[in-house]
């Protein structure tokens, strides 16, 4: 048999890249040149992709600005002092607040696509955000003349164009980003927020057939920049049940860093449903250790213990730098845990 097996998202840029970008930050390289910039780190992320064996490959995010903002890169109605994200190690990240309506996305996800298919032969994931990430833009106190009922629509629209344009534009496989829905519960242990989330990204999901979710997932895990995270505490058990809930049919679910991945493996077993497939998270991008195959084939037999093997897939726990200057993994110790991946992913294959 064979295990399917994919990454998540990000790949660290190039020391040139994240150079640039300051640069053009500053004002001292225009746009043009950026562009150039971010075609080299795709050519050579692409290349570096392939020479792994990874049987799917990404563009590794090399031209978004984090994966969770790249929607509203060039967008004029925003400030900066939106909702704030910490982590673990006491460092935050700050989302920008919505000032005016209507919302519009200024970026879709099929752009960095179909820069990536022109690249390469192999079939191409393609990443984007989840509605409930950006409904966080919404400021808490509304907008004059923009009712938060009116933003939600438009979200909502938005948020199907950006994976239905993707699909269209041939992407193997669409994964959103959902690592909000662990934060949720931390910041409301009641769990209504995680319901609210839940509602919404079906409110997207549900616009879709069932063929169509079939290449349409879901990525959960507790955060992942500069080697922290921002939800790890929260008991995995409180978010699985709610999270099969949604209509998608591949999930990607963080088990390499969990301190206890059989008890989570036991909940997946109990909520999984008929027409979803699971990747398990094998690689762990924090750990600066590079996994041997025999770990990855070791994570995936256990986790074959729990769930049906046809069923099964591997993955990443979460991208190696989901923010463009976050550098605390090298790409050499990303790929090379990428190649240990998809190794020990065929070690699993041929003993299942």
């Amino acid at each position: 048999m064979t295990l399917p097996t994919e990454p998540i998202g990000s790949i660290p840029r190039p020391g040139y890249l994240i150079d640039g970008l300051g640069a053009f930050a500053a004002g001292r390289i225009d746009a043009a040149a950026l562009a150039e910039l971010e075609s080299r780190a795709l050519a050579d992320t692409l290349s570096r992709f392939e020479e792994t064996g990874s049987p799917v490959v990404s563009d590794g995010e090399q031209g978004k600005p984090s994966f969770a903002t790249y929607p509203l890169a060039g967008l004029t109605a925003l400030a900066p002092d939106g909702v704030v994200i910490p982590f673990a190690d006491g460092h935050t990240r700050q989302l920008p607040r919505l000032t005016a309506g209507p919302f519009r996305y200024a970026t879709h996800a099929d752009e960095y696509l179909t820069r990536a298919k022109a690249l390469t032969d192999k079939p191409v994931k393609q990443a984007v955000i989840a509605a409930s990430a950006i409904s966080l833009i919404y400021p808490a106190d509304g907008i004059d003349g923009y009712p938060q009922e009116q933003f939600v629509a438009d979200l909502v629209n938005e948020a199907e164009a950006d994976i239905r344009r993707s699909l269209d534009a041939g992407a193997h496989a669409v994964q959103i980003d959902f690592t909000e829905g662990r934060l949720s519960l931390k910041l409301d242990p009641s769990g209504g927020l995680l319901r609210q989330f839940v509602e919404l990204n079906n409110a997207v999901l549900q616009r879709f057939t069932a063929e169509e979710r079939a290449k349409i997932g879901v990525h959960t895990c507790p955060g992942g920049d500069q080697d922290s995270v921002h939800s790890l505490d929260v008991d995995y058990a409180d978010l699985l049940p709610e999270l099969f809930r949604l209509e998608a049919g591949n999930f990607y679910v963080q088990l390499a860093s969990e301190a206890d991945p059989a008890r989570a493996l036991q909940v997946i077993a109990d909520h999984l449903r008929a027409d979803q497939r699971i990747f398990v998270g094998v690689i762990d991008p924090i750990d600066p250790r590079v996994e041997t195959p025999e770990e990855v084939r070791d994570r995936v037999l256990t986790a074959a213990k729990y769930l049906p093997a046809d069923r099964l897939g591997t993955c990443d726990d979460c991208g190696f730098s989901p923010f463009a200057d976050d550098t605390s993994t090298s790409r050499d110790i990303a790929f090379a845990k990428i190649r240990a991946r998809v190794e020990g992913t065929r070690l699993a294959a041929e003993a299942l």
